[in-house]
């Protein structure tokens, strides 16, 4: 990799990679689906989260499809974070290969593979594949975002999806909420409005669901890894919505922060709803 001239993907860019990535996306959902659930090897980390061979082999896809398809750009997948060397100033990849390990261990199907594309700290582009589902939400910002139904490892259906307003105060409103990682600062957030109808989701889900208007907003206000978020907040916003912190702030990827933490955000289908 030229260290002197770090290449620096844009809009344009972007979309001639789209489908190149929802391919290594897909390939990768295939691998995890392949693995036996009841017979395979969990370990822990040192976080005390679980890693299994189906982590493994979709990021081996993953790192090996993006090293023949953009040597020259950085990347940083969850499984490798000993090799990060940040900050990532330019553009490079942020790759969860199976974002919900524990649903994936408990033999549910809302798990994710998160493939990401950040450009000066922002995510511009972001594929969320749910092979369990048979679904991948991706979009690229400024260009606008879709669903693709997955049937046989090929892409049958492709439907442009768009974010919706959020219904005014006192109207029902529907949350997205963890099924895994329940915390008391996103219980207080909930309640501060009435009305929350709760949708309790795994993984990267929760972006697809708001992305493509089913949800109205996703808060985790306790810290989680950038590469759990980058690829749905690239998806909501290009779906016309927007990810802040909860002073409504921007949030910056891959720039050095301490175990590449996001101590917190807010996934808005509406923007408005923001401020």
């Amino acid at each position: 990799m030229n260290k002197a001239q770090p290449p620096v993907i844009g809009c344009e860019a972007a979309a001639t990679l789209l489908e190149s990535l929802t391919e290594l996306a897909i390939r990768a959902g295939e691998a995890i689906l392949a693995v036996n659930r009841s017979a395979m090897n969990v370990t822990g980390k040192s976080d005390g989260s679980p890693v299994t061979e189906a982590d493994l082999a979709a990021d081996h896809i993953i790192v090996e499809g993006l090293t023949r398809l953009a040597p020259h750009v950085s990347l940083l997948s969850e499984e490798r974070v000993h090799l990060a060397t940040p900050p990532y100033k330019d553009s490079f990849f942020l790759i969860d290969p199976l974002d919900g390990t524990k649903e994936f261990v408990a033999g549910r199907n809302e798990f994710t593979v998160n493939v990401a594309l950040v450009t000066h700290g922002v995510p511009l582009l972001g594929i969320v594949g749910a092979p369990a589902l048979g679904l991948i939400w991706r979009g690229i910002v400024g260009k606008g975002a879709e669903r693709l139904t997955l049937q046989n490892g090929a892409v049958a259906q492709a439907v442009p999806i768009k974010t919706r307003l959020c219904p005014p105060r006192g109207a029902p409103w529907t949350v997205a909420v963890s099924r895994s990682h329940g915390d008391a600062r996103t219980e207080a957030f909930i309640d501060e409005r009435g009305g929350a109808v709760r949708a309790v989701l795994g993984s990267a889900v929760k972006f697809g669901r708001v992305a493509e208007g089913q949800v109205d907003i996703y808060p985790r206000l306790s810290p989680t890894s950038e590469w759990d978020v980058a690829a749905g907040h690239a998806v909501v916003v290009a779906a016309g919505g927007k990810v802040t912190d909860a002073s409504g702030g921007p949030l910056h990827f891959g720039l050095g922060r301490e175990d590449f933490l996001v101590p917190e955000f807010i996934a808005w289908g509406d923007p408005a709803a923001a401020t």
